[in-house]
């Protein structure tokens, strides 16, 4: 990889062996492993058998759970924030375990639109929720470094599985306590 960087840096014009850029290559690589090493985990571990028993069937809800991730259009960053709820069945998820389920799909060169739906499908899986509601919101480089330009444009996503899809009451319930502050 480091290789290919000092090739596009190279591409654009630029003197490789200036003192500035020197390292860039190796940096690059290492920069792009870790925006990227979402490939690399493994959802087993991720969890470490983090599932509880539980007796609730009340709303867990995991708010602002920081996320950056790579458009896979551009290789520009989107950088924004996760929520995430689910209604239990008998187990929960331990706490920090659904930050890393997020960061482990974010992690990925993604679109969006499937980061909502894989954190859903992988929260239902693993916990078997009666419900799974995801919401992401972000702001896309891509859109705002080129393109249109647009610097104030954010994008909001949603995935509903299970009651939060089929129960009004349920949707409204989270959607409520996400806007309390």
């Amino acid at each position: 990889m480091r290789d290919q960087y000092q090739k596009i840096i190279e591409s654009t014009g630029e003197d490789v062996t200036r003192a500035g850029l020197l390292d860039t290559p190796d940096r690059a690589a290492k920069a792009f492993a870790y925006l990227t090493s979402g490939y690399e985990m493994d959802l087993k571990q991720v969890i470490n058998d983090a599932l509880f028993p539980s007796d609730s069937e009340e709303m867990v809800i995991v708010k602002d759970i920081e996320l950056f991730s790579l458009c896979e259009h551009h290789l520009l960053p989107f950088i924004g924030k996760c929520h995430v709820a689910y209604i239990p069945n008998g187990k929960v998820l331990g706490l920090s375990k659904v930050a890393r389920v997020v960061d482990m799909f974010a992690r990925r060169l993604q679109i969006q639109e499937a980061l909502a739906q894989q954190v859903a499908s992988t929260i239902q899986e693993v916990t078997d929720a009666r419900g799974v509601g995801v919401i992401v919101e972000a702001k896309h480089m891509c859109m705002m470094m080129r393109g249109v330009e647009k610097q104030n444009s954010s994008m909001k996503t949603s995935a509903m599985l299970g009651s939060f899809r089929t129960d009004q009451a349920t949707r409204t319930e989270f959607l409520t306590l996400l806007s309390d502050h």
